[in-house]
C-alpha cells in the first residue's frame, strides 16, 4: 500500500467513529485469499501508524498500550488496503501476513468451529507459541487466556487471541 499523506489520514481519521473508549475493531484478513484471520482493536494512534507505516499496529485493551503486529513473535502484517464499513464503526485491514496471525501458532485466530453441536478444534498449530515468543511469554499468554491478566485489564476472548 503507498503511505499516506497526514492530510489523507486525516480524511480517513473523520470517517472513522472510534467508541467510548476511543477504540474500532479491526478485521483483519488475508488479501489474496479472504482468510480471516484476527480480530483486534485499534485507536486514532494506531490508524494513524498503520496507514502512514504500511505495517499493521494495534492497540492492546490489557497492556493499554500501541501493539505492533509481530514486534515480538516476527509474525507481521503488511497493510494492503484498509476498508471502513458504511457505520464507520468497524474497519477491515486487508494484509500481507507473514507466518501464523494467532498467538497459539494457528494461521487464524479463529481454529475452533461448533460443528454437529460441539465445538471442535479446525486447524492445528503451525509453530509452537514457545517458538513464536519464549517460554516464559508463552505461559504468560497462557494465564491470560485462563482470566488473569498482568497488565490488569480485560482484554476480551477474542482480544487476548490477537497479541
Amino acid at each position: 500500500m503507498q503511505r499516506m499523506s497526514e492530510s489523507d489520514i486525516d480524511t480517513v481519521l473523520a470517517t472513522i467513529s472510534f467508541d467510548a473508549q476511543g477504540l474500532v475493531p479491526a478485521i483483519a484478513q488475508q488479501h489474496d485469499t479472504g482468510e480471516v484471520l484476527m480480530l483486534a482493536w485499534m485507536n486514532r494512534e494506531a490508524v494513524v501508524e498503520t496507514l502512514a507505516t504500511g505495517r499493521v499496529c494495534f492497540f492492546s485493551r490489557s497492556r493499554n498500550a500501541l501493539w505492533r503486529k509481530g514486534e515480538t513473535s516476527g509474525q507481521v502484517q503488511h497493510l494492503r488496503e484498509l476498508r471502513v464499513d458504511c457505520d464507520g464503526d468497524t474497519l477491515l485491514l486487508l494484509v500481507d501476513q507473514h507466518g501464523v496471525a494467532c498467538h497459539t501458532g494457528r494461521r487464524s485466530c479463529f481454529f475452533r468451529a461448533v460443528r454437529d453441536g460441539a465445538l471442535v478444534e479446525v486447524a492445528a498449530p503451525q509453530v509452537s507459541p514457545e517458538v513464536l515468543y519464549g517460554a516464559e511469554s508463552a505461559t504468560l499468554r497462557q494465564a491470560e487466556r485462563m482470566g488473569g491478566d498482568a497488565a490488569g485489564g480485560g482484554g476480551g476472548t477474542t482480544g487476548k487471541c490477537l497479541r
